[in-house]
């Protein structure tokens, strides 16, 4: 009998012990995650005192040294080798633009003005750039799209010569969500599809015609890089072909430039909607000038990481940037420090949070646990672009990734967004866990903007690692879904990208808590299973990554 108790004991301790392997404490790490840790993050990373963050500023350099402080006092381990830093080589380049633009058309001249009629850059390291008299041609969305058969470019010549395009894809304004998803914006919508569109087909240069409600933003937010810095990766001992210069068009100056070439531009926009459309010359020329000066520096990721206990070779990436746009054009309250607190304070804080959750946890995760606060990323992704160029650790042995970009300060919600809805198997796994906290998962409320490609999760995805993007949500859990609308629509309209997203004592964090604790849940799931995450059999990039055996 003694023998048959003991051998019941032993056995009631391996099932307590399989159950604690296999995660199965729903709760464990999770009361870790507070709004007073996520406040206190935010207070420090949006405070003056990191000059709002810029890279290539003494801001870079105060805020990866205070992130590496974090990480250390939360115990994690350096994630690049014995360093908590990941060196990304980049080039700013500053651009001095004339302020105007002559047009020749083929019915009358026009002058065009810079920063109230176009917005003109470019990738190029040159000191000057010098157009002459240079042909514009229209190429209607500038598009090339084979699985919809779709080529703007078909038998149009454009080397040498300035491309005009369209702002979002031949789908928007339709109700055929199959034909390139309909208002859904696909990535040949962005126009940094289109600028790399127009220099494979070997064009001098490419414009976009800016429309507020397909671009999703207005004609403000393109004028905020009117000769601004731009950093990008360093070019340097790579053949990568770009264009000249890029930039974009308000709609009013390109009615203008129609007219001035003798053509109707909504007749136009009209037809490049339709199948079969052909581009053609404006037989317009246009000349200006930019004069550049182009700084090599190097800017960093800071990376961190916990190594799983039983498959440490395989990893589950949380990521967030940290940057901002540093100190820039003051507001009318003379204030010129972008702190960025909700985007993307918040967010670094929330990984943060969420790292604290794994390092409390009781069982150690059996996958690698990697947090990653990128730079660059309102300058264009480039940290994640680099992550994903030269990772730390295998893309193949990468399991999912997950994105955090922003922050809930209003309180909890009944729903949560998911950018990109129905693009891998972790929406399967957001849903699971959202339902338990009593939320529904809803769509991306405004799908033209094409949210899915404009954080640092695309640059994992283009690679095909699954990769997760979620909103805060709108669906208020007591002032319901016009509350919530509300409050977006404010933050865009007076805090988004400008010195008043600022940090607010009496923000609302039970929100932000709660989507702290969800996004922990699915990476602990993630970490503690053996399945892998797969595409969607409707995602553009199920072809990039084979499912594992």
């Amino acid at each position: 009998m003694k023998t048959m108790f003991r051998w019941m004991a032993l056995l009631a301790l391996l099932v307590v012990g399989a159950c604690t392997n296999n995660a199965d404490d729903a709760d464990d790490g999770v009361a870790t995650i507070t709004a007073d840790g996520i406040s206190q993050y935010i207070k420090s990373l949006a405070s003056d005192e990191l000059e709002g963050r810029r890279p290539f500023t003494s801001g870079e350099k105060k805020t990866l040294d205070y992130l590496e402080g974090q990480f250390k006092a939360l115990g994690l381990e350096s994630g690049n080798g014995t360093s908590y830093l990941q060196e990304v080589p980049m080039v700013e380049i500053v651009p001095d633009a004339d302020t105007v633009m002559t047009v020749k058309g083929a019915k009358k001249n026009i002058k065009l003005s810079g920063f109230k009629d176009y917005v003109l850059w470019s990738q190029r390291t040159d000191t000057l750039l010098n157009w002459k008299d240079e042909e514009l041609v229209f190429a209607g969305f500038g598009v090339v799209a084979p699985e919809y058969s779709w080529n703007d470019y078909k038998d149009l010549d454009v080397k040498g010569k300035i491309v005009l395009v369209l702002v979002n894809d031949p789908g928007f304004g339709g109700n055929d969500t199959t034909f390139f998803k309909g208002n859904t914006m696909t990535y040949y919508g962005r126009w940094t599809y289109k600028f790399e569109e127009a220099a494979r087909q070997g064009a001098k240069g490419c414009l976009v015609i800016h429309n507020t409600v397909p671009a999703g933003y207005g004609f403000w937010v393109v004028q905020n890089s009117w000769n601004a810095p731009h950093l990008y990766l360093d070019p340097r001992g790579k053949n990568d072909y770009f264009c000249e210069g890029v930039g974009w068009t308000s709609m009013p100056a390109t009615e203008k430039l129609f007219e001035a070439s003798g053509f109707d531009f909504n007749e136009w926009q009209s037809k490049a909607r339709q199948p079969g459309f052909k581009g053609f010359s404006l037989k317009s020329r246009i000349s200006t000038k930019i004069k550049f000066k182009s700084t090599y520096n190097k800017s960093y990721n800071a990376v961190a990481k916990i190594t799983g206990s039983e498959k440490p070779d395989e990893f589950v990436i949380y990521s967030a940037h940290w940057d901002h746009f540093g100190i820039a054009k003051p507001n009318a309250a003379g204030d010129s420090i972008y702190n960025g607190a909700v985007d993307n304070a918040g967010g670094v804080a929330t990984m943060l949070e969420i790292a604290k959750g794994f390092k409390s946890m009781k069982q150690k995760p059996k996958r690698s646990i990697l947090f990653l606060a990128v730079t660059a990323e309102e300058q264009g992704l480039w940290g994640s672009a680099y992550y994903a160029r030269n990772p730390l650790y295998p893309i193949d042995k990468t399991v999912a990734n997950i994105n955090i970009d922003f922050t809930n300060v209003i309180g909890k919600m009944k729903d949560v967004t998911v950018i990109g809805l129905g693009q891998s198997e972790l929406d399967d796994y957001l849903k699971t866990e959202a339902t338990k906290q009593g939320r529904y998962l809803a769509p991306d409320p405004n799908p033209v903007a094409g949210m899915y490609f404009r954080s640092d999760h695309f640059n994992f995805a283009k690679v095909g690692i699954p990769a997760l993007f979620v909103g805060n949500g709108v669906d208020h859990i007591e002032k319901g879904k016009e509350f919530g609308n509300a409050q977006e629509a404010e933050y865009t309209k007076n805090r988004y990208h400008q010195p008043t997203d600022e940090f607010n004592p009496n923000w609302d964090l039970s929100g932000a808590v709660e989507n702290a604790q969800l996004l922990f849940q699915i990476g602990k799931r993630l970490s503690f299973e053996d399945a892998w995450p797969q595409w969607k059999p409707s995602s553009e990039f199920k072809s990039l990554r084979q499912p594992k055996k």
